[in-house]
């Protein structure tokens, strides 16, 4: 079986219970319900790009050149920490590095004492990057998605000299992790296609023997709702399957090949719940122009956006009216099977749903 002791395929609600708690006392009242805030928000420091995946779940944004400014950030940061936001994922809609003042954001968010984690594509750190934001960082996940440069390139869509940036990138951030004593978790997440799936192997090796890091997740493609791109849109992965097995000879100590077979199965599964608890409650994310939503499987929706961090404070946005009626949406309106299938939130539903929805029989028999 797959070392997935990050809990990667699965979810770490279970280790918040007084959130929960939170929840499930207030998700049928708006008075309790605006002030249970995000334990995780996923933030875009920048909108631009410098690579066009073909598998690009955002391409419909347009990689615009937008950034959050770090000094009115930094402010925003320290809000969020004291208002009980626990973590944030640079991430998002653009390639999280190219932000010139990112080492500024991680700082200001560790000040804050909000947990910092990045993925990113690996191909540019910007000067200082390694030294200052790594002892800060909890984790950082390169997205590399083939295990030679001429398919990388291909996928990426972009040159074959990426490839190796990318791991001579990671290779510097490792061995400086190593030669300081850090904690912060380094990885490589691939996404499986049919174009790349022989060279998980060999990228497994790469990451595990050339560079030293952490873990290689292998992980199934979602359609996203509004993507332009559907080249993938109906990939099956019951021919892959057989992948899983293979590849857990990877595994060694210090280093865990996760592949996400659970996450693959349900991809191919019509068994789903009906009604989504988390995007009310429990996570957001902030887009480069500062908009805040409460879904990146609805970014550029009107009714997912409730507020822009440049002209107001979070708790203002969290609080405020345009949430109420986007938590009156989700809770008594959303059809879930207009949503993104294995959606980022989608263990932490299954797992809300059991203790809403459908309880076992005789719960109170411990």
């Amino acid at each position: 079986m797959s070392d997935d002791r990050y809990r990667i395929d699965s979810h770490k609600l279970m280790f918040h219970p007084h959130r929960v708690a939170q929840l499930l006392d207030s998700r049928e009242t708006w008075e309790k319900a605006k002030s249970v805030y995000p334990l995780y928000l996923e933030i875009a420091p920048i909108g631009a790009c410098n690579h066009r995946c073909t598998f690009c779940a955002v391409d419909y944004i347009g990689y615009q050149a937008k950034r959050l400014d770090a000094a009115l950030m930094s402010d925003r940061l320290g809000e969020m920490g004291r208002l009980g936001i626990k973590s944030v994922m640079f991430a998002g809609e653009g390639e999280p590095l190219l932000h010139k003042g990112i080492s500024d954001l991680v700082e200001a968010a560790a000040r804050g004492g909000i947990d910092v984690s990045f993925t990113t594509n690996a191909t540019v750190f910007p000067e200082g990057f390694v030294e200052r934001s790594l002892p800060l960082t909890s984790w950082l996940k390169a997205s590399i998605n083939a295990g030679t440069a001429e398919t990388y390139a291909q996928i990426h869509r972009t040159k074959e000299r990426d490839f190796y940036q990318a791991l001579e990138n990671l290779k510097v951030a490792a061995e400086f992790k190593r030669s300081r004593g850090l904690k912060c978790t380094l990885g490589v997440q691939a996404l499986l296609l049919p174009e790349n799936a022989a060279e998980m192997e060999t990228l497994g090796k790469i990451c595990r023997d050339d560079i030293g890091l952490d873990y290689l997740v292998v992980k199934p493609y979602s359609q996203h709702l509004f993507s332009l791109t559907k080249t993938y849109e109906g990939i099956d992965y019951h021919p892959l399957e057989g992948l899983e097995e293979s590849l857990e000879a990877l595994n060694r100590p210090g280093f865990s090949l996760i592949f996400r077979g659970h996450a693959m199965r349900k991809y191919m599964t019509e068994e789903r719940y009906d009604r989504c608890y988390a995007t009310p409650f429990l996570w957001g994310y902030a887009m480069a122009d500062g908009t805040v939503s409460t879904c990146s499987a609805y970014l550029k929706d009107p009714r997912f956006e409730i507020g822009n961090l440049n002209e107001t404070g979070f708790q203002e946005i969290w609080e405020g009216e345009r949430r109420h009626a986007n938590w009156e949406l989700v809770m008594r309106h959303l059809d879930i099977h207009d949503c993104r299938r294995n959606c980022r939130m989608d263990e932490v539903n299954r797992y809300l749903h059991q203790l809403i929805r459908a309880p076992v029989p005789h719960v109170n028999f411990i």
